[in-house]
């Protein structure tokens, strides 16, 4: 983990949203493994923040059906040597439960939860985390919408209402996620709350197989948004129904 005393400074950030699906692709009997895949892929990321969604902490179904099932948490398995591991659950089902993780190569100070679940049918919350970068504290929200337009935007009313009350107004902040967003109400807004993100080029990152939408998504405020960046191939394709999305800052 880098030191934040260390003697060069750092101009360019980089941070990775990625739904990586729980760790499994396909359905029934056929459905695969792929968190190992997953780890190696974060790791190649090399990024300074690696956000994730739909995250195992344990599922006892699963771990039965899968020989090679990891013993550690997912979030646990998937950081990178020196990167911290901070998981939240969002859900909890019969077998285990789920949530968001954050991934960091820098120190996490603080960290807490909140639930968002608009309704009973989807169990939603945010990781909020506040990690020492150098000289500064970054703020990072890591966020999975709901798939009903009208929570969303409820749950955008509620985040930005979290960040009101939780974070100084000068701040930086990010938010990443996935925003399970087809529209534009949401973007229009985190814009409107002084969270800003790179819109100068396309970052198609769902479905995987063929990517028709950007529904992955990363807002900064006290960075200036620089570019963005999808990896493709066909091990990305494979490993989720998402592909990551990498964001780039710089400081203001």
């Amino acid at each position: 983990m880098p030191d934040s005393n260390t003697s060069f400074h750092l101009t360019t950030f980089r941070v990775a949203t990625y739904n990586i699906h729980k760790g499994v692709q396909g359905l029934g009997p056929a459905r695969r493994l792929e968190i190992h895949n997953i780890g190696h892929a974060i790791e190649q990321l090399d990024a300074d923040l690696v956000c994730l969604q739909e995250v195992r902490k344990g599922h006892r179904k699963e771990e039965k059906h899968f020989k090679r099932w990891p013993e550690l948490p997912q979030a646990d398995f998937l950081a990178p040597e020196g990167y911290e591991a901070i998981y939240k659950t969002n859900a909890v089902t019969s077998h285990g439960e789920h949530g968001n993780a954050l991934l960091s190569r820098w120190p996490v100070l603080t960290h807490q939860h909140e639930d968002i679940s608009d309704h009973r049918l989807e169990q939603r919350g945010l990781l909020h985390a506040e990690v020492q970068v150098q000289e500064r504290r970054v703020h990072v929200i890591v966020v999975h919408l709901g798939l009903i337009p009208a929570s969303r935007v409820r749950q955008i009313t509620q985040l930005l209402a979290f960040i009101e009350r939780e974070i100084p107004p000068a701040a930086p902040v990010l938010v990443a996620g996935d925003f399970n967003d087809w529209g534009s109400r949401v973007g229009q807004m985190m814009r409107g709350a002084g969270l800003a993100e790179w819109s100068q080029s396309r970052a198609w990152t769902y479905p995987s197989r063929l990517p028709i939408v950007q529904l992955d998504h990363v807002y900064a405020r006290g960075m200036r948004p620089t570019g963005l960046m999808v990896p493709h191939g066909r091990i990305w394709r494979q490993m989720s129904d998402h592909l990551p999305l990498m964001a780039e800052f710089q400081w203001d």
